[in-house]
């Protein structure tokens, strides 16, 4: 993923839909070479083409909120699998940034094994060469991929995992992280169950935000990856609960050198 690809993102992000040729200027390269950009985005699942248009509009739930914080989300994922060790078992659950923790272990070609129920993880990572892919069963709900449900729950019995990264919709004080589909909540909390340590990925916009069903208490929780936008309220809870607080930058060192 090149920085040009990261920015088309970012204005998709704010704009929703745009001209390939007003991209193309924005940019300040050729229509062909945002064409090759958009195609490659396409293929990963993170844009939709339309007749001299790039859109988010009709592209998967994970699709669309992968493009939101991109290069954030990139950075979090990063550093949490700079922490998976060769041979481990981890379980991935849904979300954004857990697809990019997905890719980040299939790009560094460890020989580990993931245990997911999502769909669109399974999917995004097929061509790993060394990473072994356990996909558990389930009722499926289109809009996010995910399998969910009683199944997933007798499948994921099973399973004992080193680390069982989540994702989560929202935080509220002295309780934890929250969510807002109820069969997703649940199924996360089941394949907690077997877990020997559950791990938070999320930007910090999602600590402004309060979810309707408990997800995963505080306590439960060994360690949070997030950027450094999150509100000190939630940062001073976290550590007072003595969990691991990774901490990622808001912009990328790299390209403000």
């Amino acid at each position: 993923m090149t920085n040009r690809h990261s920015k088309i993102l970012e204005i998709l992000a704010k704009c929703r839909r745009i001209e390939v040729n007003v991209l193309a200027e924005m940019l300040n390269v050729s229509q062909v070479t945002i064409r090759k950009d958009l195609e490659h985005l396409e293929e990963r699942g993170l844009i939709r083409r339309e007749h001299g248009y790039a859109s988010l509009d009709g592209t998967d739930d994970v699709g669309r909120r992968m493009a939101y914080n991109y290069d954030i989300k990139r950075r979090i994922a990063k550093a949490a699998a700079a922490t998976v060790e060769e041979g481990e078992t981890v379980m991935i659950e849904s979300g954004s940034c857990c697809a990019f923790l997905a890719e980040e272990l299939a790009l560094a070609q460890k020989d580990i094994t993931i245990i997911t129920n999502s769909v669109f993880i399974t999917n995004y990572i097929r061509h790993a060469p060394r990473t072994k892919i356990i996909l558990l069963g389930g009722y499926y709900q289109p809009e996010s991929q995910v399998l969910v449900g009683p199944m997933t729950r007798k499948c994921g019995e099973i399973f004992f995992s080193d680390k069982f990264f989540i994702g989560t919709d929202g935080f509220i004080p002295d309780f934890g992280f929250t969510g807002k589909d109820h069969l997703r909540v649940q199924t996360v909390m089941d394949l907690a169950e077997n877990a020997r340590e559950i791990i938070v990925l999320t930007d910090a916009e999602k600590f402004q935000h309060k979810g309707v069903l408990g997800l995963v208490t505080l306590e439960r929780v060994s360690s949070v990856y997030t950027d450094e936008r999150i509100p000190e309220f939630a940062e001073t809870m976290l550590l007072n609960k003595n969990i691991a607080l990774h901490k990622v930058p808001e912009k990328n060192p790299e390209q403000e050198a």
